[in-house]
């Protein structure tokens, strides 16, 4: 049979191949709030300009309510040979109200239709990836403002660097999640704009309201080209984009907990919560909730990279190409709420161990930075200078198989004779950290005003 709702041009019905690849409910039937809102919206526009009968209006809305209770109620019957997510809520719509469903289709196309579903929906998911990554956010301030005064060791090339404290490292993340939501933020505020009433890609000739139904359903303004407006896409691929940046720094926490996470490392432990066993080795303790949110950048780059590949050769307007648009997306995007989740799960589970952080922080000469700038400071001696002295006591230190700390004065006088004992001072961890006080630093009375200032905005 041929498709009723749009088959008049056509007298038989689809190959059977055609059908499997042209239809789209079997994914786009989330889309059903969405659908439901934007034919609401149009309904009332429409008879407020006159363009259908109140009493039609009345009957569309009445019947839509149902269609929607259906759904949610799991008593609804999709079909496939209607295609997608509007025609089956309008035919449905058909037998619940008879003659006047036909007539909410007036002055709008599936063109549009989709367009507004999407944007309904991507608005929707930002709003809420926004709240998750909010609540990330606390769970990492709030271990920031626990451990402000934890030390552990600071890296570069994955070597010991320099003593920070756990809590500082804690906030990078809250930043870095600030950025993440800068992002989703400029994306929504850039898709919130009404595609409602560009109709198949030309508007109508109807005297429809598209200001009307842009305030119903809480778009700023109408977007004001109808070409475009039935062409873009650009309002998944920011979200999308958003989403990859966002996943990479979920991927980067995630490794840092598989690596703290180890017998080597010990810097941190989960509980059963969040890691698994094996089957044959019964003293493993594997974080696989870590390991699974690092793959997950694999799926939300992958849907980017496969909507930009959709869209990168279309000509104007709606190409079905563009069906292609949904799938991948739906996927990111669960994905990007589940890895969030289980991201603020680990990071209220995990258990720092202080001792080991501490140890670790100790070794590897990471206060040497410290005694080149006391170098610096007390004997006024240039920076490259005090660099390469400081070079030359690690080496020395390296040879009595000792840190920094435990050199003997008399060795270091060796080197640089001015060298006084008050230098020690400067080669404990817990005063090297406490001695980074610049804006940014990690000294723990940095640590504890920042976490405090997040916390403040992010309960605020």
């Amino acid at each position: 049979m041929t498709n009723k709702m749009w088959g008049g041009r056509f007298q038989s019905g689809p190959d059977a191949i055609m059908e499997e690849i042209n239809a789209s409910i079997g994914f786009d039937k989330r889309l059903f709030r969405q659908d439901i809102a934007g034919s609401k919206a149009h309904a009332a526009m429409l008879a407020k300009q006159g363009i259908i009968s109140k009493a039609d209006a009345a009957e569309i809305r009445k019947g839509l309510d149902q269609v929607q209770a259906e759904i949610e109620a799991g008593k609804f019957t999709f079909s496939r040979a209607l295609e997608d997510i509007h025609l089956n809520v309008e035919s449905r719509l058909k037998e619940l109200i008879g003659p006047a469903a036909g007539r909410l289709h007036t002055a709008r196309s599936r063109n549009d239709q989709v367009a507004l579903d999407f944007r309904l929906y991507v608005r929707d998911t930002v709003d809420h990836l926004d709240q998750q990554l909010k609540e990330l956010q606390l769970a990492l301030a709030t271990r920031a403002e626990q451990h402000a005064a934890t030390v552990m060791p600071g890296f570069t090339h994955l070597q010991v660097a320099q003593p920070v404290t756990f809590g500082h490292h804690m906030l990078a993340y809250v930043e870095m999640l600030a950025r993440d939501r800068s992002r989703l933020a400029d994306a929504r505020k850039r898709m919130n704009e009404n595609p409602l009433g560009a109709a198949a890609l030309a508007g109508t000739s109807f005297p429809i309201d598209r200001h009307m139904t842009a305030a119903a359903l809480g778009f700023d303004r109408p977007t004001r080209n109808s070409l475009d407006t039935t062409a873009d896409r650009d309002f998944v691929l920011e979200t999308l984009s958003a989403c990859a940046i966002c996943s990479m720094h979920l991927s980067r926490l995630a490794e840092e907990i598989v690596i703290w996470s180890t017998s080597q490392f010990r810097f941190v432990k989960l509980s059963d919560k969040f890691t698994t066993g094996s089957s044959i080795m019964p003293q493993k303790r594997n974080p696989d909730a870590a390991e699974l949110v690092r793959a997950k950048p694999g799926r939300i780059i992958g849907a980017l990279l496969s909507l930009l590949t959709v869209m990168k050769g279309l000509p104007l307007t709606y190409s079905k190409d563009m069906q292609e648009d949904k799938e991948p997306a739906f996927d990111a995007f669960d994905n990007m709420s589940l890895a969030i989740a289980a991201t603020t799960g680990m990071v209220k589970d995990m258990v720092p161990n202080k001792d080991e952080m501490r140890r670790a922080a100790a070794s590897g000469f990471s206060t040497a930075t410290d005694l080149a700038d006391w170098l610096v400071r007390t004997l006024k001696m240039p920076f490259r200078d005090a660099h390469h002295v400081t070079g030359s006591l690690v080496a020395l230190a390296e040879q009595h198989g000792c840190d920094l700390p435990e050199l003997p004065l008399a060795v270091m006088q060796s080197v640089e004779k001015r060298i006084t004992k008050d230098v020690y001072k400067v080669l404990t961890v817990e005063n090297s950290v406490a001695s980074r006080t610049s804006f940014g630093g990690t000294s723990p009375r940095n640590v504890a005003r920042e976490a405090k200032r997040w916390l403040k905005l992010l309960k605020g």
